[in-house]
């Protein structure tokens, strides 16, 4: 009877430590993908007012585009793994702005702008798309780079320019704040 109970004892508990072990095993995996996505969300928040979170994510995505194009014609891999990059950075970016600001720009008598700058993203996501597909063609990848990137930058002056000036002085300063809060909580959705 004392092997049995000792073979139970042994069986059953270490079951019992396999559960606990996986337990904190998958604890530890959500500490590490919070952790995550408030390290690839603390660069927006710590930049300050929305509008100049805005800005540094729009440096960042073109740092992306700088380093596309720099990619040579036999650097498949690094042009898939930056297209990448840029797709989740981009994607993170219009989460923010379409959920928050562009939200905040229509209640303030922006509408028709915002309208526009939404549509410029369903653009976005055709580039991406169409880049997809060109990843290894390098000529025809780099020229259409170029097109989204002209875009790309026309749509940042018009947003940093003219337009989110025009929201930010429309808002008072408890606004400013809780509209930062706003788009720093759907950053952190995609983060």
């Amino acid at each position: 009877m004392g092997a049995q109970a000792s073979l139970h004892r042994i069986t059953h508990g270490g079951s019992r430590d396999a559960l606990i072990g996986a337990g904190i095993g998958a604890g530890l995996a959500l500490l590490g993908a919070a952790g995550r996505k408030f390290a690839v969300q603390a660069p927006t928040a710590l930049a300050g007012d929305w509008d100049k979170a805005l800005a540094l994510e729009h440096k960042m995505a073109l740092t992306l585009f700088d380093k596309l194009e720099e990619t040579g014609p036999d650097a498949r891999g690094r042009r898939s793994m930056l297209l990448t990059q840029l797709k989740h950075a981009l994607g993170k970016h219009a989460m923010e702005e379409e959920n928050a600001i562009y939200a905040a720009m229509r209640m303030t008598g922006m509408r028709d702008e915002a309208d526009d700058l939404n549509g410029d993203h369903g653009y976005v996501k055709q580039y991406l798309y169409e880049l997809s597909d060109l990843v290894k063609d390098h000529a025809a990848f780099q020229a259409k780079l170029s097109n989204f990137r002209s875009d790309i930058e026309a749509h940042i002056r018009r947003e940093e320019d003219e337009l989110f000036p025009r929201l930010k002085l429309a808002l008072d300063e408890a606004g400013n704040g809780d509209l930062t809060r706003r788009m720093n909580k759907e950053g952190l959705k995609l983060a």
